[in-house]
């Protein structure tokens, strides 16, 4: 009797397991694709903050935060996807703005672009492209300045003023043994320029800005050349970095070089690649210090965060954990005109006020 129990319970359980077998399995949910906006016109695809699980009732502050801090654009991308997009103080979708020293990226990946197209090593020394005498220290200190130097703020001359004559450009150490934050990274430029046989802006129109469809100039400004454009411009080139320099299935910086620019390059500053900053390190420098910073630069923010950080608070952060970039452009949020204030840290705790 016993055996005939076990035989039935047996077949039943085989039934059963039978039955759960033949089921269909459920259909998985399909990844959502990153989205790049058509390369003209004004067609952007949009999210709700609502399909993102996130808080309406976090908005209003954001905004009030911003508009407090005198910004005049603001974007936030999750996966290309506009989730926000706000303007304020006079500012429009179609006002051009400056990108001060967040435009300092865009110089680092020209960079690599000429050198994956063969036209220059970054390993060499700058005066094999511009000739030598470009700075007023000895030759053989000139000769050891190379083009990575200059990606990396490590070139060793004085950085008391934004100058880049000659003259000012004078000895303070051998390159690669301190990092000072220096307009001189503005030389590269003319690196490329000298390589390419080309103008800077046309080369850079031609292999960047319109083939991701930003609109944008450079103007000289004192010592500087500022790029501008609108702030959905700005958002085009976060979403090409946090893609990793493709755009869509178009290469357009390859993937070794955006690493490196996109990872600590020296081992003084490790908050610093090629002329980005990089969040969630164990100490950083800031501009016009010799200081070391322990902690993150911006501890509110995600730690696998990099950032064009711009005077008077221009501001591009692409967060690959969260799928996201995030653009602010405006006057200074405050009185420090550096590129990095107290605004990042506060901005960064109402942005995670919508998420967390």
């Amino acid at each position: 009797m016993s055996k005939s129990i076990l035989l039935i319970v047996f077949a039943f359980f085989c039934i059963n397991c039978s039955s759960d077998n033949n089921e269909p399995a459920p259909t998985p949910t399909p990844a959502e694709t990153l989205y790049f906006p058509p390369l003209s016109g004004t067609t952007w695809e949009t999210k709700t903050l609502e399909s993102l699980g996130w808080k309406q009732s976090a908005v209003q502050p954001l905004l009030d935060y911003l508009e407090l801090k005198h910004s005049k654009g603001f974007i936030i991308l999750v996966n290309g996807r506009i989730v926000m997009e706000n303007y304020f103080n006079g500012h429009d979708a179609i006002t051009n703005w400056y990108w001060a020293s967040a435009g300092k990226t865009l110089t680092s990946t020209m960079t690599g672009i000429a050198q994956q197209e063969n036209l220059i090593n970054i390993n060499n020394k700058v005066s094999q492209y511009i000739g030598t005498g470009w700075t007023s220290i000895p030759l053989a200190k000139e000769n050891l300045i190379t083009c990575k130097h200059l990606l990396t703020m490590t070139s060793g001359l004085d950085d008391s003023t934004d100058d880049v004559s000659p003259a000012a450009l004078t000895y303070v150490a051998d390159a690669g043994t301190r990092w000072a934050y220096h307009n001189v990274y503005v030389k590269l430029q003319d690196v490329i320029a000298q390589a390419s046989g080309q103008s800077w802006s046309n080369y850079f129109n031609a292999k960047l800005r319109d083939k991701i469809g930003m609109n944008g100039t450079w103007f000289t400004s004192g010592n500087n050349i500022v790029y501008y454009s609108t702030t959905r411009s700005m958002a085009r080139f976060g979403l090409l970095m946090y893609n990793k320099g493709k755009w869509e299935n178009n290469v357009i910086l390859n993937e070794n070089y955006f690493n490196e620019a996109t990872n600590t390059s020296q081992n003084i500053n490790l908050g610093y690649g090629y002329l980005w900053w990089l969040n969630g390190k164990a100490n950083y420098h800031l501009p016009q210090s010799q200081l070391t910073f322990q902690g993150s630069i911006i501890p509110s923010a995600p730690s696998d965060m990099f950032m064009a950080l711009g005077k008077n608070d221009q501001k591009i952060y692409i967060v690959p954990s969260k799928k996201m970039v995030v653009i602010r452009m405006g006057d200074a949020a405050d009185n420090v005109n550096l590129a990095l204030s107290d605004f990042d840290d506060t901005l960064w705790k109402k942005i995670n006020a919508l998420y967390q």
